[in-house]
């Protein structure tokens, strides 16, 4: 019997406990563990990881330029005017976007799809941000400070999926006159950008391709 089947677990416990296997990757016995370590961790620790909990709830939103997670719209990516928004690299997730700026190599703005397209999965190109993409580069004033973009650089993750979903942006991006380009292969094919450490992310940046 678990934990969470016991006569024994009080109420809250329960509540924690399917709270915490609604989580990814967190089964019942990780649930379990992470139970008992907030009950035993000290009542001040505990509050304020609810509390950041509760913050991220209340105060992160969707950035209206580029889709990136932030406390503030535009995100300061997109107000920051020492970065070049005629240029604008697209990610699937924020994640990807987080890996991407550690590197310090990129100084233009982003685009996240929310994802990649995936027909087997149900996922098309209306499920993600492309119309909000060609919306930036066919009105200027939907792009970060206004500025037309120039080159379109395309980051998603080297897979069969990533790859249908760059081939289908740059034919939309290449009718628009757009230069497109993509990072580098440095990123090895099959792999995830949010697993390669920064020195391969920032040859990837480096070594863009154009798409063709």
């Amino acid at each position: 019997m678990s934990l969470r089947d016991s006569k024994g677990t009080p109420e809250s416990v329960r509540a924690l406990l399917d709270g915490l296997t609604r989580l990814p990757g967190v089964g019942k016995r990780s649930a379990e563990r992470i139970a008992f370590f907030l009950i035993k961790e000290d009542k001040q620790k505990a509050l304020e990881l609810s509390k950041a909990i509760a913050d991220v709830k209340q105060k992160v939103v969707c950035c209206d330029v580029c889709n990136n997670i932030a406390d503030c719209a535009p995100c300061l990516i997109c107000q920051d005017d020492q970065r070049d928004s005629a240029v604008v690299l697209v990610v699937e997730q924020p994640r990807d976007l987080i890996r991407l700026e550690a590197t310090g190599m990129y100084k233009g703005v982003y685009h996240v799809l929310t994802g990649r397209i995936d027909p087997l999965a149900g996922v098309e190109a209306t499920d993600l941000t492309v119309d909000a993409l060609l919306k930036r580069v066919d009105s200027p004033e939907s792009n970060a400070r206004g500025a037309q973009v120039q080159e379109v650089i395309l980051g998603l993750n080297p897979n069969l999926e990533g790859d249908s979903t760059s081939l289908y942006l740059a034919s939309e991006l290449a009718a628009r006159g757009i230069k497109v380009t993509r990072l580098a292969r440095g990123l090895p094919s099959g792999s995830q950008i949010e697993y390669a450490n920064t020195q391969v992310l920032a040859d990837a940046i480096a070594g863009r391709q154009g798409m063709e």
